[in-house]
């Protein structure tokens, strides 16, 4: 007789069905593990033997062969341990044999019994939710499970006895409830920030839009200060980008406690990080940086110093929204629609800019060029605004705080976003939430400018060589500072704040 049980192997943060089919039958003592297992699951066989003679059974001396359907699927990860031990539970009699009939089943053993907590619950209970079937998992992810649907059932245990007890039903265990990661008050405001009030001001665009952003100024300008403080006026996930969210995160392992939180990603991996730390990769082709940053922001710092082709693998995410790795046996697709915001110095001493200062390896221009020349053309083309960043004096820090901090903007912000969702739910762009993700016509017919406004597009296309790219981009900016000032029309001053942010990339090349 076979005993099967339901769980899921992941590609991506799509959760696959896999049954777990377990005989127990006459024969030379065994326990065999078939059906492509890594060595994760190759050693279940030796935590689940632990786990049962901890829970006061003891395996059978008889042949133990577990099958993972299908066959032809890698199985990957420790989550397998669990369906494996209640399948054998169940061959044996330890558990009724129909209990697990409807559940999809995940966790990982501890020796003395304990169930651990595993990455990727969520899609999991999703996946189990759409077949109409439970989901059995560890008691420490049984909140995030629940996030699924409130129809569900679940079963969240801390041990094996507590799973024997609750089917036997002498221990029956409560459902789990959502639960919220509270979020402390951001001590971070841009109050705190005197003078830059150009840079607060693209911050503010490119929050409104969803734009990415380039900063370039001297050591100690404020670079870092200002994209740290680009959080505390995001609005934060709607429902639908919740649940994207939590499942990349899911995948990854970085829920804590089963707690979901509608703040945005906002990640900031060091300038050493390799091309599979940014867009994922390794042998089961994890989820990376831009991933993880989906909804967010990604902010690289001194982004001059990151290996060039770490950068140029930003190229295809940021252009289509998702990242494809592709391996000899599998291909996996990640969501990754970020914001990225990037600092850097406008030459290696960060002195180019110094009124009086002379580099010692050339004009301070050619410097600056031979120095931002690490980043290729195609990749500035993809960043909407271009700013540049001077060093703050003495007068401006002893000046009083600004009056205006981070909630003024970020209900600005917010009015921005609000107006953009219901433009693009009225033309039934569903996938569209910002001005950033416009594409082709619609962007044409969304940020159409009067005849002025385009004569000096025109004149400025010429003057800047403005690619193909460039020009929608520069309608994009437009179209969000025209939403910031709640006009219903792209006019000629929206198009020109839009060009200026495109400048500083023009004299760089110009330098080149």
């Amino acid at each position: 007789m076979v005993q099967r049980v339901a769980t899921v192997a992941f590609e991506g943060i799509e959760a696959r069905a896999v049954d777990v089919q377990v005989q127990v039958a006459p024969g030379l003592p065994a326990f065999n593990i078939v059906g492509l297992p890594d060595k994760a699951v190759s050693e279940a066989k030796e935590r689940v033997r632990a786990a049962l003679i901890a829970s006061g059974l003891a395996l059978p001396a008889r042949r133990i062969t577990v099958n993972l359907a299908p066959a032809d699927l890698p199985k990957e990860g420790s989550h397998y341990d669990l369906p494996i031990a209640l399948g054998l539970m169940g061959a044996i009699g330890a558990i009724p044999h129909d209990a697990l009939s409807g559940f999809t089943v995940l966790g990982e053993l501890g020796l003395d019994g304990s169930i651990a907590a595993v990455a990727g619950v969520l899609p999991a209970a999703i996946g189990a939710n759409a077949r109409g079937e439970g989901l059995i998992c560890p008691a420490d992810c049984g909140a995030e499970a629940a996030w699924a649907s409130p129809e569900i059932e679940i079963v969240a245990a801390r041990s094996l006895i507590q799973l024997a007890n609750h089917f036997k039903g002498t221990q029956v265990l409560a459902r789990p409830q959502p639960k919220v990661r509270e979020i402390e008050a951001d001590a971070l405001d841009l109050a705190d920030i005197k003078g830059q009030e150009s840079a607060k001001r693209a911050l503010e665009i490119a929050a409104a839009g969803g734009h990415n952003l380039l900063m370039v100024g001297p050591p100690g300008a404020g670079k870092s200060m200002l994209a740290a403080r680009l959080p505390s006026i995001l609005p934060p996930l709607a429902p639908a980008e919740l649940l994207e969210v939590s499942m990349i995160a899911s995948v990854a392992g970085e829920i804590e406690g089963g707690a979901l939180t509608n703040r945005r990603p906002f990640r900031s991996p060091h300038h050493s990080a390799s091309m599979p730390a940014l867009v994922g990769g390794g042998t089961r082709a994890r989820p990376g940086e831009v991933s993880l940053a989906h909804n967010g922001v990604l902010f690289l710092d001194e982004m001059a110093e990151f290996s060039p082709q770490a950068l140029d693998s930003l190229r295809q995410p940021l252009e289509t929204g998702e990242v494809a790795i592709a391996r000899v046996n599998h291909r996996i697709t990640y969501p990754a629609r970020f914001m990225l915001v990037a600092a850097m110095n406008p030459c290696r001493c960060g002195r180019a800019s110094d009124p009086g200062f002379a580099c010692k390896r050339g004009a301070n221009a050619r410097c600056a060029a031979d120095y931002q020349g690490r980043l290729s053309g195609p990749l500035l083309d993809r960043i909407d605004l271009h700013i540049e960043v001077p060093a703050v004096t003495a007068a401006d820090l002893i000046l009083p705080p600004p009056t205006e901090g981070s909630r003024e903007i970020a209900a600005r912000v917010a009015r921005a976003r609000d107006l953009q969702a219901a433009r693009y739910a009225a033309l039934g762009l569903s996938g569209v939430r910002t001005n950033a993700q416009a594409q082709g016509p619609v962007l044409e017919e969304i940020a159409r400018a009067d005849g002025a406004g385009l004569a000096l597009l025109r004149e400025a296309a010429d003057a800047m060589r403005l690619s193909a790219r460039g020009y929608h981009r520069v309608l994009r900016v437009a179209r969000t500072l025209a939403d910031l000032d709640g006009a219903e029309k792209v006019g000629r001053v929206h198009l020109a704040e839009a060009l200026s942010y495109r400048a500083l990339a023009d004299e760089v090349r110009r330098a080149a």
